[in-house]
């Protein structure tokens, strides 16, 4: 699908044919489309299809006067077993009069762009391009929050009763760190590129905007370690409080086999076929059943006082 759009103020206003200076908006193209965009702007195909590469790394290249900048953007999806974070890339194309953005699937952040925005203008590219970047990394912080929120949620959870679904859900949530750090740091070097002014004309008045960008994506880079970092020993606590309640079970099962075991030693060593009055009280038919009660207490009595029952 192709959309046009043209700033006005601070709108953003649809158009049914492509003009310089608007915004050219590709999400999950078809190959005749994707055909069409080559053509019609003179593109590399590399362009069009590594935008839409689901495995496509963060970086800028230049070629035939056209820039092409791929940025990993964050994506949530839900899903039954739960909210997932990952990334997907998005390639941004400047040329000489317009800025493409071709994307796999439809996201918030450029759904958010149609409507427009405050110091929004598709005519400067390079300030459309930088503001875009500004809402990516505003996005990662957005999430990041959320995932801060998440995982003390589940802390909560686990600390009453420990669920195998609740430490799958953190283990999820280790997951999207990682994505999103492995994202970030790949989209700060580009951005880093991009500041040299080699590939896109950088102006005087974009200078501020582009610090702005940078820091953004440099404060969520420290947020998404020092995140990883905390979920990373809670799991490892969690781990070890697993390891020591079985240890606790085991112990106290051990216990009780032990307790449990005194009658079956009694009542075989009284019910043996030897001589009349060859074991004490062999005529008290119930002296078995007090001489086990007794032994277990003193057993459970010398367990407890070890700490194991």
């Amino acid at each position: 699908m192709i959309n046009y759009y043209l700033s006005q103020g601070s709108d953003m206003r649809p158009l049914d044919t492509c003009v310089p200076g608007c915004w050219v908006n590709v999400t999950s193209p078809t190959e005749p489309e994707i055909n069409s965009l080559i053509e019609n702007f003179g593109l590399e195909p590399d362009f069009i299809r590594a935008a839409l590469d689901e495995e496509e790394s963060s970086r800028i290249e230049s070629e035939d006067g056209n820039t092409l900048i791929i940025i990993d953007i964050p994506y949530r999806e839900e899903l039954d077993e739960g909210i997932v974070y990952t990334t997907m890339p998005i390639g941004i194309v400047v040329t000489a009069n317009n800025v493409i953005t071709v994307s796999l699937r439809e996201n918030k952040i450029v759904s958010e762009l149609c409507r427009g925005g405050k110091g929004i203008n598709t005519a400067f590219k390079t300030r459309f391009v930088l503001s875009l970047m500004l809402r990516i990394s505003t996005r990662y912080l957005q999430f990041l929050k959320q995932i801060d929120r998440m995982t003390e949620s589940l802390e909560k959870q686990l600390r009453d009763t420990m669920k195998n679904s609740d430490l799958l859900q953190l283990q999820d949530i280790n997951k999207s760190l990682v994505y999103f750090s492995t994202s970030l740091k790949a989209n700060e070097i580009t951005i880093e590129k991009l500041a040299r002014g080699r590939f896109v004309k950088l102006y005087e008045e974009d200078q501020d905007l582009l610090e702005d960008v940078l820091i953004e994506f440099k404060q969520a880079i420290e947020m998404t370690t020092i995140y990883s970092n905390v979920l990373s020993g809670t799991m490892d606590i969690f781990a070890s409080l697993i390891s020591n309640n079985l240890n606790i079970v085991m112990k106290i099962l051990a216990s009780l086999t032990i307790v449990l075991s005194i009658p079956t030693f009694v009542t075989g060593f009284y019910g043996m076929n030897i001589g009349v009055n060859a074991i004490p009280f062999d005529s008290m038919w119930w002296m078995p059943l007090v001489i086990s009660v007794i032994l277990m207490l003193i057993s459970a009595w010398w367990l407890h006082k070890k700490d194991m029952l």
